[in-house]
Order: C-alpha cells, then sequence, then structure tokens
C-alpha cells in the first residue's frame, strides 16, 4: 500500500539533495571561473612587463634571451594551471556524482 507520508518524506530528501548538489556545483563553478579570471590577469600583466623589458633590449642577443625566458615561463605557468584546473574540474565532477553514487551502484550491481 502507498504511504503518502513516506512518500512525500523521500521527495523531500531528493529535493534537498538536489539543492545540495546545485549548490555545490555553482560554488565549483565560480572557483573555476575565479581561479581563470585570476590566470588571464597575471598572464596579461606577465605579458605586459615582458614587453618593456624586451622593448629595453640593448641587443638581439638580450632580446632572444629574455623571449626565450618568457616563453619557458608562460609555458611552465600555463601547465601548472591547466593541471590546476583540470583538478577543479574533476572534483566539480565528483562532487555533481556523489548524490547519484548509490543509485548508480545499485543498478548497475542488479543488473
Amino acid at each position: 500500500m502507498l504511504n503518502f507520508d513516506d512518500a512525500n518524506k523521500k521527495g523531500k530528501e531528493a529535493m534537498d539533495a538536489m539543492l545540495k548538489s546545485y549548490s555545490e556545483v555553482a560554488k565549483s563553478f565560480q572557483a573555476i571561473a575565479a581561479e581563470t579570471a585570476e590566470y588571464s590577469k597575471k598572464s596579461v600583466q606577465d605579458s605586459v612587463a615582458h614587453f618593456e623589458a624586451l622593448s629595453g633590449a640593448k641587443s638581439i642577443e638580450a632580446a632572444l634571451e629574455l623571449q626565450t625566458g618568457f616563453a619557458k615561463a608562460a609555458y611552465e605557468g600555463f601547465i601548472a594551471e591547466a593541471t590546476k584546473l583540470g583538478e577543479m574540474y574533476t572534483d566539480l565532477a565528483k562532487t555533481a556524482y556523489k548524490p547519484y553514487e548509490a543509485t548508480i551502484a545499485k543498478a548497475t550491481s542488479a543488473a
């Protein structure tokens, strides 16, 4: 027999879990957006500083040395940022999946 109180309770629990999950996912997206904006700002500042230093170079050798150092630093910074963002997206996926983990595990074990 259908018990409306139990159905209401389960519906409320599901809605609460969904809202909590949505809130956590939204916070993760905000953190990713903030991190991306901060990296972009730093990248532009570094580029401007590099251009200023490059424009003051006294010789082609000095300019090439500056350019090589800048390219290396920019590449390393990009790789570090990409790694950090990858970890943030992985955490986001885990957070989004968590409320459904038990249901999926139950469904796959029954199959």
